[in-house]
C-alpha cells in the first residue's frame, strides 16, 4: 500500500481517504518514510514541518466523525522555501535568512490548508530564487532523481524533484521567468504559471520585480493542477495586483456558443526552437481541434520586431537591483557566487542602464510597442456578430454587455474576427483565460 501511496496523485489520495480506504496518518507516513530514503541522494527537501503527523491525525479523526471535509483533505503537500510557512523555517536559500522562522502562511500556503492539505516539508531552491539551477551555500544543491548527476532546473528545482520522486504528491513553487515550467519539464511532471494576480504573492520573498512574480501549484497530473488553481485563486485584499474575482470552472462553464479559442505559436519571435518541441506543440494543437475548440497558428509580428526577452531582461534587472542590493547590504561573504554578481550590478544599477537614457528610452518604445500588440491579441471578438450581421439586422448585444448571443448566431459573418491574430493563450466565455 505505501507504494501505491506515494506513486498516487493529490486527488486520488484525496479520494482514498474520503472514502476510508486510507487515513491521513498513513499517506502522511509514506511520504516521510520516502523522503527518509530518497532525500540523502537528492536533496530537495531542507525543512520537515514538525507539525504534519499531528495534522494528519486531526484530519483522521474528522473523516471518522464524519464531519465536511475539503478536496485536498488530509493531502500532504510541499512549499518552496521562498514562500512562508507559519512556525516552520523559510530561509529563501540563503544564509542570510538562516533560521528565519515566519509568524504566519503565506496566502497560497494558508488556501491549501484551508483545502485540508497539510503542509509536509519545505523544498529547495537557488539563492533568492534567481537562478535555472537549485544549489546555494545554505543547504546545498538539488539533483534530479532521473539522474542525480543532472540539475532539476530552478528557480523551483527542489519542489520538482521532490514531486518527481514521491516524496510529495503536490505541492507550490513561484515563477519570474521559467522557474515551474521548466524544473517540471526537466523532471518529468507538470505545473502551471497562472495569468499575472490570479494567485496573491502575499507572503513570498523576493517581489522584485513585482510586475513578473507568479506563484504556482506543480504536481504529477494535470487535474491535480486544476484542483490546486481552484482552490489558490482569488484576491486577498493585501495583493494589489491581485483582484480578479473571476472563478475557475475547468471549461465546464463553456457554453458552444462562446466557442474557446486558442491561438499557438513555435516562432520567430521567441528565439530558436527545437524541433521535437515544435512537433509537440503542434500535436497539442490538433488534440485540442479535435474536441472541438477553435484553433489556429498565430504570429505577433511585435515579438519578430523587438525580441522580447531582451526588454524583458532590461526592465526586471532594472527594477531587482535596489531590492537586492537592501537585502544584501553588509552580507556579501555569506551569498553565493550568482547572488554576489546581481548585488555588484546593484551597486551599480545608476551606472547601467539608469545612465544609459538613450536606451532606456529605446527599451521603453519596444516595450509600448508588445505591450500594444499584445493587448490587441488579448481582447478576443468572438462574440460579436460582426457588420455583416448588423447590416442584416442582428442586433444582439455582446457578453460584456449582460447577454449572450443564441446559439444560432451568424458563424460566417465572424470570420474576420476570428482570424484575428492572438497570442498562445486560451480563451473561454469572451475574456482571456488562465
Amino acid at each position: 500500500m505505501t507504494k501505491e501511496i506515494i506513486l498516487s496523485d493529490a486527488t486520488k489520495l484525496a479520494e482514498l481517504i474520503r472514502t476510508k480506504e486510507v487515513s491521513p496518518v498513513e499517506v502522511v507516513q509514506a511520504h516521510l518514510d520516502r523522503i527518509a530514503a530518497v532525500n540523502p541522494k537528492i536533496n530537495a527537501i531542507v525543512t520537515l514541518a514538525d507539525g504534519a503527523l499531528k495534522a494528519a491525525k486531526a484530519a483522521e479523526a474528522a473523516v471518522l466523525a464524519g464531519d465536511e471535509i475539503g478536496p485536498l483533505h488530509g493531502v500532504p503537500f510541499t512549499v518552496k522555501d521562498s514562500i512562508d510557512t507559519a512556525d516552520v523555517a523559510t530561509q529563501r536559500g540563503s544564509p542570510i535568512f538562516k533560521g528565519r522562522v515566519p509568524d504566519v502562511d503565506a496566502t497560497s500556503v494558508a488556501r491549501m490548508k484551508k483545502a485540508g492539505g497539510i503542509l509536509l516539508a519545505k523544498t529547495n531552491l537557488p539563492e533568492f530564487s534567481y537562478w535555472i539551477e537549485s544549489d546555494n551555500l545554505l543547504s546545498g544543491r538539488t539533483n534530479n532523481p532521473w539522474d542525480v548527476t543532472r540539475t532539476p532546473g530552478g528557480s523551483s528545482g527542489g519542489e520538482s524533484a521532490a514531486i518527481a520522486a514521491g516524496m510529495s504528491p503536490i505541492g507550490l513553487g513561484t515563477d519570474l521567468a521559467i522557474s515551474v515550467r521548466g524544473p517540471a519539464a526537466q523532471t518529468g511532471i507538470t505545473s502551471m504559471k497562472a495569468t499575472h494576480g490570479r494567485v496573491p504573492m502575499t507572503g513570498i520573498w523576493p517581489r522584485a520585480p513585482r510586475r513578473f512574480w507568479h506563484v504556482g501549484p506543480m504536481a504529477r497530473s494535470v487535474r491535480d493542477i486544476a484542483l490546486a488553481f481552484s482552490q489558490l485563486l482569488g484576491p486577498d485584499g493585501q495583493d494589489a495586483f491581485a483582484t480578479s474575482t473571476v472563478q475557475f470552472d475547468g471549461g465546464i462553464g463553456r457554453q458552444p456558443y462562446c466557442q474557446l479559442r486558442v491561438g499557438w505559436m513555435v516562432g520567430p519571435g521567441l528565439g530558436p526552437v527545437h524541433p521535437e518541441v515544435a512537433a509537440t506543440v503542434k500535436a497539442a494543437a490538433e488534440a485540442l481541434k479535435d474536441i472541438g475548440v477553435f484553433v489556429e497558428q498565430v504570429s505577433i509580428p511585435a515579438l519578430e520586431r523587438d525580441f522580447p526577452l531582451d526588454v524583458f531582461n532590461r526592465l526586471h534587472v532594472m527594477e531587482m537591483k535596489p531590492a537586492f542590493a537592501e537585502a544584501t547590504a553588509g552580507h556579501e561573504d555569506e551569498m553565493y557566487k550568482i547572488g554576489q554578481d546581481h548585488a555588484l550590478a546593484a551597486r551599480h544599477a545608476d551606472e547601467g542602464l539608469y545612465r544609459r537614457r538613450a536606451g532606456g528610452r529605446a527599451a521603453a518604445r519596444r516595450l509600448c510597442r508588445l505591450l500594444l500588440a499584445l493587448r490587441r491579441a488579448d481582447y478576443p471578438r468572438a462574440a460579436d456578430p460582426g457588420p455583416q450581421a448588423w447590416r442584416r439586422g442582428v442586433h444582439h448585444r455582446r457578453p460584456d454587455r449582460g447577454r449572450h448571443l443564441p446559439p444560432g448566431r451568424d458563424r460566417a459573418a465572424q470570420r474576420h474576427r476570428l482570424a484575428r491574430p492572438v497570442d498562445a493563450v486560451r480563451y473561454e466565455q469572451g475574456r482571456a483565460a488562465d
